[in-house]
């Protein structure tokens, strides 16, 4: 379940804004373009859906480079030492 973080996260990415609570009524727009209520709030409906192609996107890109490396995943996490 999306917070009002994530959902100001998604809307207005490179931040300009601060929050007080967890309600349309606790933002301040600060260096930002001022959102709606509406759009805010339509955005706890949005974020699941973007998050989950966020990730996606972040996927396809980690295995398009395992592709051109001709590594798996396995062999990537054992040269980088993860478990």
């Amino acid at each position: 379940m999306a917070t009002a973080v994530n959902v100001l996260e998604m809307l207005i990415p490179n931040g300009g804004w601060v929050l007080i609570g967890d309600s349309y009524e606790g933002i301040e727009f600060l260096e930002c373009e001022p959102i709606t209520k509406e759009q805010f709030e339509a955005g706890f409906a949005q974020y699941d859906a973007w998050k989950i192609n966020q990730e996606s996107a972040k996927a396809a890109a980690r295995q398009a480079i395992l592709d051109r490396l001709g590594l798996t995943a396995d062999e990537a996490a054992l040269l980088l030492g993860a478990n």
